[in-house]
């Protein structure tokens, strides 16, 4: 799986790293960051994702195919 943040349309809600800490994380300018793509499963993923309100949160499959937002 792959994790991406379009960091122009993160508003830094911090819902993702609630969600998956051990995969998202805000950083100093309070945008969200993949710190580790493998932290949580997939259905954490797509709940983080689904859960942005930002619709910041791109996840791919290993084909690199969107599966979520």
């Amino acid at each position: 799986m792959n994790v991406r943040i379009i960091r122009s349309q993160c508003c830094g809600s911090g819902l993702c790293a609630e969600i998956a800490p051990d995969v998202f994380a805000l950083d100093s300018k309070q945008k969200s960051t993949v710190i580790d793509s493998d932290g949580a499963e997939v259905e954490k993923l797509i709940e983080a994702a689904e859960a942005c309100p930002c619709s910041a949160i791109i996840v791919e499959d290993d084909a690199g195919e969107q599966v979520a937002p």
